[in-house]
């Protein structure tokens, strides 16, 4: 029997489009977005594996104490992440912020004085 072709979604043909009108229209945006859905995949993983890791060992607890030091060993750990990570996510956005109006100067200047009156 034949396999079922699958439908896309209206969400995943925006989402096509969207990157190639990116590519057609600024490499160096394409670029960014690129980088900024790789990273946030990147975070997400290793977070999931952090709670995975904090699961096992809530799993483990044989106190209410324990439970109270792995909870917050987990929450301190979290907030280092999240904070950590907005920072990078913000470095790579300013980075493609200063690339862009990089790319939008011309290669003329031009000076008030240069207008005849």
């Amino acid at each position: 029997m034949a396999k079922a072709k699958k439908k896309s979604t209206a969400a995943e043909d925006g989402v096509a489009d969207m990157t190639a009108t990116m590519l057609a229209g600024n490499p160096a945006l394409a670029k960014s977005w690129a980088t900024l859905m790789s990273e946030s995949a990147r975070f997400l993983s290793e977070r999931l594996q952090e709670d995975l890791e904090a699961q096992k060992a809530l799993l483990a607890c044989k106190t209410p104490a324990e439970v109270v030091e792995v909870q917050s060993e987990f929450f301190q750990k979290a907030m280092v992440d999240y904070t950590e990570e907005a920072q990078r996510m913000f470095r790579i956005m300013s980075g493609a912020t200063e690339e862009a109006l990089k790319d939008a100067k011309t290669g003329t200047k031009r000076d008030y004085d240069d207008i005849p009156v």
